[in-house]
């Protein structure tokens, strides 16, 4: 948890709103969630970040370098990405405990879009890209967003140049029955919507987020013990 005086009105602020059904206060820890694509009734991807802003149009989140966070990975500890795609989604799989190593990376998420917006930084803040997660609409809760992730990808770079990824495990996922072939459809229909925003340079791609900058006295956000935790007060 943030350690000023600052951090902590906000997030003693922020638990009042919460109660109240409001917004989030910048500085506030939450937790950004991923269910199982095999179990939607399982939590496999848990990261606490740091709000950023949290309005009726969009919601900013630091997700910081070092953060504590659950991944899955396969039975016997092998990272996912390191398995062959034939086996990649059939496999057993647990969670396991690690760290977000690297730079960080500010997440934007607007209301009901079925992706989110990561922008990615190399050390000394050169910039790197966004990425444009397709994903189910997130759901919030009191304590964070739930979504389910959809496998295929954009990357954009900075001269506005853009290209798909991860088609190969968007192909492979469906192989393997983890999503239907309206469901994939649904998802490439999302992936162009996506597009048309980048082609036309709208937002958040056009707000010069790629100049923002943590707060340095924000600390670290610790992941709570009780991460899986159902979703209370659901709501989008």
């Amino acid at each position: 948890m943030v350690g000023t005086a600052e951090g902590e009105a906000a997030r003693t602020v922020g638990r009042a709103r919460r109660e109240q059904g409001a917004r989030w206060a910048p500085g506030e820890h939450i937790l950004w969630r991923y269910r199982d694509n095999a179990d939607p009734c399982r939590i496999h991807i848990a990261r606490p970040v740091t709000v950023v802003q949290d309005t009726e149009d969009l919601l900013a989140v630091w997700l910081a370098s070092g953060t504590p966070c659950v991944k899955p990975v396969l039975d016997d500890g092998t990272p996912v990405h390191r398995e062959p795609l034939a086996t990649r989604y059939t496999r057993e799989r647990r969670i396991a405990y690690d760290q977000w190593f690297g730079t960080g990376v500010l997440k934007l998420a607007r209301p009901g879009d079925p992706w989110s917006v990561w922008l990615f930084w190399e050390r000394g803040w050169r910039f790197k890209n966004w990425y444009v997660n397709l994903e189910e609409p997130r759901r919030r809760w009191r304590s964070g967003i739930d979504s389910q992730d959809h496998f295929l990808d954009i990357c954009v770079y900075p001269d506005r140049h853009w290209g798909w990824r991860d088609e190969d495990e968007f192909a492979q996922a469906q192989q393997d029955g983890l999503m239907t072939s309206a469901q994939a459809a649904e998802v490439r229909s999302a992936g162009r919507a996506a597009v048309a925003q980048i082609s036309a340079w709208g937002r958040p791609f056009a707000d010069g987020w790629e100049n923002w900058r943590p707060d340095p006295g924000w600390e670290v956000p610790g992941l709570p013990e009780n991460w899986d935790r159902p979703p209370d007060r659901l709501r989008s």
